[in-house]
This record gives C-alpha cells, sequence and structure tokens, in this order.
C-alpha cells in the first residue's frame, strides 16, 4: 500500500524555508505575520476555506518518524546534513505534543472586506521557535484558492441578481450559476475546496466531492443539488439522424421524475434546428405534456449570439408570457449556457437578453474552469508578510516598501480589523485595519493555538455572512 505523501506536515512547505531558523537576528523570540489581498480584479473579498486547512493539515500531531523522514528527505534535497532544524522540531513533538504551536486568527468565514485589509494574522507562541510562524506560510497561503473561488463566485452573483431584479424573479438566484468545474481543476482537492467555495454563494453544483468537504468540515448535510443532465456521448451515441429519438427518451426518462428539472445538450449538430423543428415541433406536445420542465443547452458558438437566438426561436414555437417587469418569460422551457462561460460573459448574454426584451428568469448559466481554474494568487493579489518582531525582549516593526513596486509595500506592526458603522469617532465608515492598541473591537478571532481549533463556523454562517444585499 502507498503511504500518504501529504501526511508530514515539515515537507509541506517551501524548501527553502528549512533554513530560516538560522537568517533571523539573534534574540529573535516572536515573529507576528499577517495576510491579505494587496488589489486585484476585485474591490472586495469574502473570506472562505481556512477552518478546511486547518482541520485537514494542522491537527494530527508531527511524530518522530516525521522528523527522521524530513531529516533524510532534506539532506539529499539540499546536499547537507545539518541544515535541518531537527532540535527545533524535537521540541514541538516534545514540549508541544507535536502540535504547531502558534496562534492564529482571522476575520469569520464568509465576511466580505475591502482589500489592503488584514484577514489572517499568524505569531508563534513557543519563544525558542520564532521561525515556525512563516515556515507555515507556504501552507496557510493556500487559502488564496478558495477565497478567490468565492468572491468570484459571490461577484457574478450580484450581477445576475441586478438582472433579475429588473427583470424577473430574484428567489430563483441561488441555481442560476451551476458547478461545471470537476474534470477542468488540477486535482481532487482542487475540486473539492474549490467547489465548496462556490457553494457558499450558490446551490447548483454536479461537484459531489465539494458536499463531501462540507458536510465534513462546515456541518452542512447537503450544500448543493442538480437535475439529470445529457451529455453529448448520449446524445450522439444514437446518432445524428435519429437525435430525436435521443430527445425523446429523455423526455420519457427524466419527465416525469421528481426532480421537477431535466437538460438537454442540443448542439450535437445543429442548435437552431434541435430548438426549432426537434423540441418546437416534433416534440413539443410531448415536452409540454411531461411533469418536468425541459432546459435546453447550447453549448458552443458565442454565448451571446447564440442563447439569444436561441431564445427568440424558443419564443416563437412555445410561446411566452410577459411578466410584472416587462420581460417576456418563456412557457415551459428554459435554457442553461454551459460553454465559455465566465464572469464577463455572463454579463454580456443577460445585457443582450434584456435588450431583447428577455427576462434573466429564462437563463442559468454552467461554469466549468473559468470558475475552479482559470484563477491565481495574483487574480487577488494575496501575501503573507512579516509586520512584527521581537529582538532581545524589544518590539521591532516589521516592513517591505520596494521603491519599484509601491504596490507590494507591506504593514507592520499587530494589528486589529474593526467596523465602524457610524458610531466611531474620528474613524472612516467601513471596514479597517487598525493598530492592535486601538480601543476599538476587534473582529479577528482565534481559530487556531497549539493544536486546538476555536470558534469554527458553520456553512449556513458563512452563507449568511456572505450575503448579497
Amino acid at each position: 500500500m502507498r503511504r500518504n505523501i501529504f501526511r508530514n506536515k515539515i515537507i509541506l512547505t517551501d524548501s527553502y524555508k528549512v533554513s530560516h531558523y538560522r537568517q533571523y537576528p539573534p534574540g529573535t523570540t516572536r515573529l507576528y505575520s499577517y495576510w491579505e489581498s494587496r488589489g486585484g480584479e476585485f474591490e472586495e473579498i469574502m473570506m472562505f476555506g481556512l477552518q478546511y486547512i486547518l482541520s485537514q493539515y494542522l491537527m494530527d500531531p508531527i511524530t518522530m518518524d516525521d522528523i527522521d523522514e524530513a531529516e533524510a528527505d532534506f539532506a539529499a534535497h539540499f546536499g547537507d546534513k545539518e541544515l535541518f532544524h531537527r532540535e527545533g522540531w524535537e521540541r514541538i513533538v516534545n514540549v508541544h505534543n507535536g502540535f504547531i504551536p502558534v496562534r492564529i486568527k482571522a476575520v469569520p468565514e464568509g465576511t466580505v472586506i475591502p482589500v489592503r485589509n488584514v484577514m489572517v494574522t499568524v505569531e508563534n507562541t513557543d519563544p525558542e521557535i520564532p521561525w515556525i510562524t512563516n515556515y507555515i506560510e507556504t501552507l496557510l497561503c493556500q487559502l488564496w484558492y478558495p477565497t478567490t473561488v468565492a468572491t468570484q463566485s459571490r461577484k457574478i452573483k450580484k450581477i445576475i441578481k441586478d438582472y433579475l431584479d429588473r427583470t424577473g424573479d430574484p428567489s430563483g438566484l441561488p441555481f442560476k450559476l451551476h458547478d461545471f468545474g470537476f474534470r477542468g481543476v488540477s486535482s481532487v482537492e482542487s475540486a473539492a475546496i474549490g467547489g465548496a467555495a462556490h457553494l457558499v454563494n450558490f446551490m447548483g453544483t454536479d461537484t459531489m466531492i465539494a458536499l463531501k468537504l462540507l458536510q465534513e468540515f462546515y456541518d452542512e448535510p447537503m450544500a448543493g443539488f442538480s437535475i439529470p443532465a445529457a451529455e453529448h456521448s448520449t446524445i450522439t451515441s444514437w446518432g445524428k439522424d435519429n437525435e430525436i429519438d435521443a430527445f425523446r427518451n429523455m423526455i420519457r426518462q427524466f419527465g416525469g421524475t421528481s426532480t421537477g428539472l431535466y437538460a438537454v445538450v442540443s448542439d450535437s449538430w445543429d442548435i437552431f434546428k434541435a430548438c426549432r423543428e426537434l423540441w418546437g415541433e416534433k416534440l413539443i406536445d410531448e415536452v409540454r405534456s411531461a411533469k418536468n420542465m425541459l432546459v435546453v443547452r447550447p453549448d458552443s458558438g458565442d454565448p451571446p449570439i447564440v442563447c439569444l437566438k436561441v431564445m427568440r426561436i424558443l419564443g416563437e414555437k412555445f410561446g411566452y408570457t410577459v411578466n410584472e417587469k416587462g420581460y417576456k418569460v418563456l412557457d415551459g422551457v428554459r435554457v442553461i449556457q454551459g460553454d465559455g462561460v465566465n464572469i464577463h460573459s455572463i454579463e454580456k448574454v443577460l445585457a443582450r437578453l434584456e435588450l431583447d426584451g428577455w427576462s434573466a428568469d429564462n437563463i442559468a448559466f454552467g461554469m466549468g474552469g473559468a470558475l475552479l481554474q482559470k484563477l491565481n494568487r495574483d487574480t487577488c493579489k494575496f501575501a503573507f508578510k512579516a509586520a512584527e518582531v521581537t529582538v532581545d525582549g524589544r518590539d521591532r516593526l516589521v516592513w517591505k516598501d520596494p521603491v519599484t513596486d509601491p504596490g507590494k509595500s507591506s504593514k507592520s506592526g499587530k494589528m486589529k480589523l474593526v467596523f465602524n458603522d457610524g458610531s466611531i469617532p474620528d474613524v472612516p465608515l467601513g471596514w479597517r485595519t487598525v493598530p492592535e492598541r486601538a480601543l476599538l473591537p476587534d473582529h479577528l478571532r482565534v481559530v487556531y493555538e497549539n493544536g486546538f481549533m476555536y470558534n469554527q463556523t458553520t456553512l449556513q454562517e458563512v452563507r449568511e455572512r456572505a450575503e448579497v444585499e
């Protein structure tokens, strides 16, 4: 049986950090660092995923076997047997029962704050091993991924909500963006944590492993839902001349189930012919008589152009009503666009439909790679930086301010995240990062200290904090 190569936390770091214990000033006993978004594509950030990372990677103690393994690996890696700090790691095992001796504070998950504000702070609790604070930077920085997915998903939610507010029924918002991303990500864990981040904002997904993560780590029995849906293999296997039989089979198999909807990819050969002649003429009576509603899925072409043309054809064939806001709503059929979907194309599709008088009620979106994969740490410019050290008993401010890039300047000193609703004089409204000494309530809460987790949250609580108003 193969071993779990991710089990040993000592090697879950950038390897150069193994030498850092020799690099801090002599007499250093404390290192305090923080994590923030320095800007990027969004003006505000929604925090998510730290509880999973801490639970998965910091709650199992380090053992002497782990130390032996890491020492051998680093010796071979660097070609230097003395570089690895065995004494420090043995102290963690002997004094701290194998648990990382740090205190981690964080903004509650689901909280939405402006960029360039502190979101997480870390400091060592054992003065003998201050280097441990930034040794775990590599692992904690994995937080960029679920936070970025959650932030983008929430931004899309706001876009869709704006169109629903103007043209349709906002109560349908939770199911307007469906996660199609599992096959497009770099790993199973990415699918799990990225898919979970999306489910903070929406309730539609085909990424089952994300549901399991939320069951295990966020106390949510069932976070997302789906419907029966065709793929090209299930349609094209009938043959081009028998596409109508493939469609009819979908009606018969799923038109009467308890799912309420069923989706059929309809662009295998000619999406417009399929909508006009097959769905809109030859099968229209069967579609209308089925208990469940058909969702037609275009899956190729330029989304704004294709979706509008499909909408017009279905409107001509199935008919439509005009809602109280003055926009057309298809009778007994809907559309889901699942190709070329990203934050920009979604808005283009909705704008094109609105301009033509169609309600956003008519359409949903399935988003894959752009939802879970086409992101990186620089999308929101996340950074983990030291802000204060204690050397020979004296606290010392730490910061960077490179002349070549002012955008990479960092904060200094211990800090708080505060919120001013107008009741605090001489402080700007909204979220602000202020010095820890400020007499204001801190919204950063201890979530981990010396092997114990605190202030754990549920998905329901995260969703409430993240709600789009």
